[in-house]
């Protein structure tokens, strides 16, 4: 089986039907120490380097050309220069089936023109399992940094269907005390420390918006699949993003909002517009995180976080 190199989210269903190992190369980062040499966002210029020093190995790389992550796409084009299949892969702005289902086969045929349609449901499966514990969290039942971490890795399923499936059939439900259920929306956090960082002040993530999506989509056919993946909201129009949002944060009854984004990155430029929304016509207590280079939070960070906290005695 082929290593594939994901640098966002592209249908795991494809990659593994297609006899290949997806693995979501964004999930290296947080825990490097490599410091690249030039770079704008922190995520991709650190794969990058990882993948020309031939500190992982890739047979085959996809690349998310439209939708989700802008700086992916040169820094991608710099690893194919330097000998890597690469295959460019577009989400439809306006969710057209037609063009997903364009874009699926297109994938399809990079990564080998076969795709077994019966691991699709094996997928559908672990992900249903993925969802249940994403439910956990919302009723107080699973430490939530355990959660982000099988959502997270939704991408990929950890590059192993049966282990994955083990995994999560393997959690236990346990009872998390906490003073304020919050979502965490935007990019996820490059701090690995972020979600325990969170919980040991009180603040309890019922929702992580990006990786929620990662085991929300899903299908059991080529059609079904391009109908799904068509709604990956991240890949969307802004006001198809925020319709998703509210309706997460209504079901999970979060009481404030958590926008985390990365500096050089084009999601930045949306929190005008989401705290537009949320804070000023929604009311939400609403605080924007600021990542770059991998570390544990900074303490600048965590004493913002803090703050914030302290001031929804006063909101709520």
């Amino acid at each position: 089986m082929a290593t594939v190199g994901i640098t966002a989210l592209i249908p795991p269903e494809i990659t593994y039907g297609t006899g290949n190992t997806p693995l979501d190369i964004n999930n290296l980062v947080p825990r490097s120490k490599v410091v690249p040499r030039d770079k704008l966002c922190a995520w991709t210029a650190v794969w990058r380097e990882l993948a020309l020093k031939g500190r992982i190995k890739l047979d085959r790389l996809v690349v998310v050309a439209g939708g989700d992550c802008n700086n992916a796409l040169v820094d991608g084009e710099r690893l194919e220069g330097a000998g890597t299949p690469t295959h460019y892969f577009t989400y439809p702005f306006d969710g057209s089936r037609a063009r997903m289902k364009e874009e699926i086969q297109r994938l399809i045929e990079f990564l080998g023109g076969s795709c077994d349609r019966g691991l699709f449901r094996e997928v559908g499966r672990i992900k249903r399992l993925a969802r249940r514990i994403d439910m956990w969290r919302v009723r107080g039942e699973v430490d939530p940094e355990k959660a982000f971490a099988i959502e997270v890795a939704g991408s990929d399923l950890g590059g192993d269907l049966e282990g994955f499936r083990k995994r999560l059939e393997g959690l236990e439900r346990e009872k998390v005390d906490y003073d304020y259920p919050v979502a965490l929306i935007g990019t996820p956090p490059i701090y690995p420390d972020f979600h325990r960082f969170l919980s040991s002040i009180g603040l309890h993530v019922v929702y992580d918006e990006m990786p929620y999506e990662f085991i929300r989509l899903g299908g059991s056919s080529i059609t079904g699949l391009a109908e799904s993946y068509g709604g990956y909201t991240f890949s969307r129009h802004i006001t198809t993003r925020l319709e998703a949002i509210e309706r997460e944060l209504r079901k999970r009854k979060a009481e404030a909002v958590i926008h985390n984004y990365q500096f050089a990155c084009h999601h930045k430029l949306e929190d005008r517009i989401l705290r537009d929304r949320l804070n000023r016509e929604l009311g939400y207590p609403y605080i924007s995180i600021e990542g770059d280079l991998p570390s544990r939070t900074p303490e600048q960070t965590k004493l913002r976080l803090e703050a914030f906290k302290e001031r929804l005695g006063g909101y709520l």
